[in-house]
């Protein structure tokens, strides 16, 4: 049996300070560039809940919900005000409360009949798995993102393409979505159960192949509501994600609400750069139903190609 000296003595032989101090300084610049840690330490205090397959389900409602309301209270009781003509993309169409109760109800029901179903089955089959220790690199935490959102962007535009061009998918799924031509925001998830199905699938398993953290998960599922949220609105506010982005990549509520006004053009749910190589952008209206002249020249073009049929 070993006594106190010599395992003194194999860890002063095993450990030199040298490497004591290397190693030392290896965790400290280790920790050091995790700027997340003070947001994932908090997490961790909260780690029962956290782990709980039910737990991104509930975030993405309560975040869903939360969203909508602000919206949903501007199209009710302020519609008379001078600054929503002003900032509303199809100001001359009204949300009525009957088209508020309507697509409140498709959406109360396919969270009942499919989406908390689908979160019980995950609380039953899938295994609990602990939570790292460690928060992720600000650069996987933001690169994971980016590339998720332009993967989705991908897989979606594809999606939606095939669901214009086939009828009998537009016909008995994808038409549930364009029966509100001037989109306001709970037309968001307005959508026939399989395409709910189809989009969060995408959403979830995209951070999959990158093996992404679950702050990174959690913060790309709430990115991708945020921006869906946004391009639903019909309204076009200068603080929009649109009006921030310096490339003018991104197309914002003004694009997708040309998408519900002419179904076969805009097919992209977030970028432009699909829709200018596929040939299907439409330049789209911006705030209060303003025409830039790139749409005149469109609308112009497209009057002449139906006159020579």
């Amino acid at each position: 049996m070993p006594t106190i000296v010599d395992m003194s003595q194999n860890m002063t032989n095993s450990s030199s300070p040298e490497s004591v101090k290397h190693s030392f300084g290896e965790d400290i610049l280790q920790i050091e560039w995790r700027f997340l840690q003070p947001l994932w330490d908090i997490c961790l205090c909260y780690d029962r809940w956290l782990e709980s397959p039910v737990f991104p389900v509930i975030l993405s409602v309560v975040t869903y919900m939360g969203l909508c309301l602000p919206y949903m209270f501007f199209d009710i009781i302020c519609k008379d005000h001078v600054w929503y003509r002003k900032y509303k993309i199809q100001s001359e169409k009204e949300v009525t409360m009957g088209q508020m109760i309507d697509t409140l109800s498709l959406t109360f029901w396919n969270h009942i009949l499919f989406i908390m179903p689908a979160a019980v089955a995950q609380m039953v089959w899938v295994p609990v798995e602990p939570l790292p220790n460690l928060a992720p690199p600000v650069f996987e935490f933001v690169w994971h993102q980016v590339v998720g959102l332009f993967v989705f962007d991908f897989q979606y535009f594809v999606y939606h393409v095939v669901h214009h061009k086939v009828r009998f998918l537009y016909r008995h799924i994808h038409s549930v979505h364009h029966r509100y031509h001037s989109p306001f925001v709970w037309v968001t998830q307005y959508l026939h159960p399989w395409e709910l199905t189809a989009v969060g699938l995408l959403i979830t398993t995209n951070m999959w192949f990158f093996k992404a953290h679950p702050l990174t998960v959690w913060s790309y599922m709430l990115l991708n509501i945020i921006i869906s949220v946004d391009v639903h609105t019909g309204f076009d506010f200068p603080v929009f994600l649109q009006h921030l982005d310096p490339t003018g990549n991104f197309g914002g509520s003004p694009k997708h609400d040309m998408h519900h006004q002419r179904p076969l053009t805009n097919f992209g749910p977030y970028f432009n750069h699909l829709d200018k190589l596929y040939g299907s952008f439409c330049p789209p209206m911006s705030a209060g139903g303003r025409k830039s002249k790139a749409l005149l020249d469109y609308e112009r073009k497209a009057r002449e190609c139906k006159k020579n049929l």
